[in-house]
């Protein structure tokens, strides 16, 4: 339980920082991609959400069976 918890908070620390850093360093282009994501059809930005929400599945399956 208390693994679990701490892979959990590991992984969202991880994303906040990366996050964090993509808006620190480029603030312009993160306004621009979010532009050119509120141009695409509802249903493709659906899709890329699931999508990129599989990749996350599949790192974090990755990362768990080789230990972590």
């Amino acid at each position: 339980m208390m693994a679990a918890l701490a892979t959990g908070l590991l992984v969202l620390g991880f994303v906040m920082l990366i996050e964090g850093l993509a808006y620190a360093l480029a603030p312009s282009l993160v306004e621009r991609l979010l532009a050119a994501l509120a141009a695409l059809p509802i249903p493709m930005r659906r899709q890329i959400g699931l999508l990129a929400m599989l990749a996350g599945l599949i790192l974090l399956w990755a990362a768990k069976s080789l230990g972590a």
